[in-house]
């Protein structure tokens, strides 16, 4: 694995230049941000994959009792369009450290870099066989991957096609799944905050990267005092923000919390801005989503920080920051935003067995 990551540092060019053509990501995000960042990935799960134990286990009654922990063995891993590098290595870094096979479909859109990193693997030593790359479409290789009886699946897209994926799984193996899928993220930002960082945190919620569509539009809610200043902040940061690139921020003020623009997830840079009077008011608000991914707060007070992380119902939680991701966080939703986590010493759980083993103790009357 230390190889792999050698391997595409080396050729980092190149594969920016494959996501750039192939997925629409701008050249210089892709060699400087995300590709670097997939390099860490790898390089943080190879140091994992030999501290992948069990433990000894205080056994009532004259027992030795201990768990092996065993790759699941092979894995489908069906990922999306939108960060076809970072995503693909939340799935193979973690399966590979723990010694698991996989067959990865990348998007129909953008299979490129997938291909190209299945070549690097190969000239890294990765035994042929274990890291397997096929392209094509949902309804017949994502289909076949979820259907098959010797495969368990881990998948980034969206509700319906997670839904699928559950019923597949049903009908054919009972077979592990992972699952990450929609965000409707809320950004609550109180009057106590630093108004430039607000917005700034805000335009982040709508877009990644100068122009690139972030993976989960965003409600942004703020408390009466400052919603004013907020409003006309956002509006100037803005227009700032988005000189030169091809998305324009879309931003709806006073939207009604039944409304689509505030419950359903908007693949694209869409802000629905509401309003809030008190804590207690913004934490329903927060929570008012069938999703559960992620959320931010904007605050300078601790107390309401941490209260209002502990009350949020959402995989991970920023404060004063947003979008901050990284090898060691884990990463994955609540609620309709799926299950099992991506990054994080707990994506190497989803890919393992936990195996018990039982035997009598030296002259134990059992033998």
């Amino acid at each position: 694995m230390m190889k792999f990551a050698e391997l595409i540092e080396e050729n980092i060019e190149e594969l920016a230049a494959l996501d750039a053509v192939d997925a629409g990501k701008l050249y210089s995000i892709a060699k400087v941000m995300e590709i670097p960042g997939a390099i860490s990935i790898v390089r943080y799960y190879a140091g994992a994959a030999d501290k992948i134990h069990g433990e000894v286990l205080k056994s009532s009654g004259q027992f030795h009792a201990y768990t092996l922990m065993e790759p699941i063995g092979v894995v489908g891993h069906i990922i999306p369009w939108n960060a076809p590098t970072s995503i693909f290595f939340t799935k193979v870094g973690p399966s590979l450290a723990v010694g698991c096979t996989m067959v990865l479909k990348p998007a129909e859109q953008t299979p490129l870099s997938a291909l190209f990193y299945a070549h690097l693997a190969k000239l890294a030593g990765i035994p042929d066989g274990v890291l397997n790359v096929v392209p094509g479409f949902g309804p017949t290789a994502g289909a076949a991957i979820s259907s098959h009886m010797d495969i368990d699946v881990s998948f980034t897209g969206s509700v319906e096609v997670g839904r699928e994926i559950m019923h597949a799984a049903a009908k054919s193996n009972l077979k592990h799944v992972s699952l990450e899928l929609g965000g409707k993220s809320p950004l609550l930002i109180f009057d106590d905050a630093d108004v430039d960082k607000a917005a700034d945190l805000a335009i982040l919620g709508i877009l990644a990267n100068k122009g690139e569509v972030c993976c989960a539009s965003s409600r942004v809610f703020v408390q009466e005092g400052i919603y004013d200043q907020v409003e006309k902040k956002l509006v100037e940061k803005a227009k700032a923000w988005i000189v030169g690139d091809p998305f324009d921020p879309k931003t709806q003020q006073g939207p009604q919390e039944d409304m689509l623009i505030a419950k359903d997830e908007i693949f694209g840079p869409v802000m629905a801005l509401m309003k809030f009077k008190t804590i207690e008011e913004a934490i329903k608000s927060a929570n008012n989503t069938r999703y559960g991914l992620a959320a931010g707060i904007v605050t300078k007070d601790m107390d309401i920080a941490n209260t209002v992380s502990r009350s949020i119902r959402a995989g991970i939680i920023w404060i004063n920051c947003y979008l901050t991701l990284g090898s060691d966080v884990p990463f994955g939703g609540y609620k309709l935003s799926g299950f099992g986590k991506d990054t994080g010493l707990e994506a190497l759980h989803k890919y393992l067995q936990v195996k018990s083993v039982v035997t009598p103790i030296y002259n134990s009357p059992w033998l």
